[in-house]
């Protein structure tokens, strides 16, 4: 199977074991890239973009959702590769720049099992943390991307990081909700995503994105999309239950 799939006429997921990555068609045919996987992804994201016919100068923009390593892992390999510029939230920049530490998640009893395996295969597989990567343009809830093929709202979601960031694009339905909203393989099921600094706070992120209108499609980057019926998917979700 190819591991390459389009959600929509412009958008592809690029999955991984850790962090999809996703690729967005842009007007005049360029890209942005939404997070880029853990460090060592940029050759398969590279790889990807080239199959969809795309050079690396193509890539204009790398959206940062949140400043986890498997989120940012490769952006600074994927800057130095295609000159593109980076967005992120305002309050997680500082951690993406490497001049703050970044917060520690407050795990659950349910979380610590499953965040001390990943930490081991990622140390087991010799990933290195990221290096820092420069932040040139800070979003803040209610922003708009101006290049995209669309208008894009930037939806400030803090919780699972204080800078974590969703885009809702309403024209096409679709939203990318870094990991306030996680789901299963399939994609028939939405959970909270898991290892929050704020749990409490997150889950109310989650309840906001979920109220949207205009969705139909969410772009996790862990387990399947959520394609058609999103918003029922949503609105079945228990974040308050979900990881205890």
């Amino acid at each position: 199977m190819d591991p390459l799939r389009e959600i929509a006429s412009h958008v592809w997921q690029l999955p991984f074991p850790v962090g999809h990555v996703h690729i967005v068609a842009l007007p005049d045919d360029g890209y942005a890239l939404v997070d880029t996987g853990i460090p060592g992804s940029a050759p398969a994201v590279l790889d990807a973009l080239a199959r969809l016919g795309g050079r690396p100068r193509d890539v204009r923009e790398i959206v940062l959702t949140h400043s986890h390593m498997d989120h940012i892992g490769s952006a600074a390999d994927l800057v130095a590769a295609t000159g593109a510029r980076v967005l992120a939230g305002a309050l997680d920049a500082p951690y993406i720049r490497g001049t703050a530490p970044e917060p520690r998640p407050v795990l659950t009893p349910a979380e610590r099992p499953l965040h001390e395996g990943n930490m081991a295969r990622l140390a087991a597989d010799g990933v290195q943390l990221p290096p820092p990567v420069r932040v040139d343009t800070e979003l803040h809830d209610g922003d708009t991307l101006p290049e995209w093929p669309e208008p894009v709202h930037v939806l400030h979601v803090p919780g699972h990081t204080p800078g974590s960031i969703a885009l809702h694009l309403p024209q096409s339905r679709l939203l990318f909700p870094g990991d306030t909203i996680g789901a299963d393989p399939d994609g028939r099921r939405a959970v909270l995503g898991p290892f929050n600094v704020d749990r409490e706070t997150a889950i109310a992120s989650f309840r906001r994105l979920a109220a949207l209108e205009d969705v139909d499609t969410v772009c996790v980057p862990h387990g399947g999309p959520i394609v058609g019926d999103a918003r029922a998917v949503l609105g079945a979700a228990t974040p308050e239950t979900d990881w205890l």
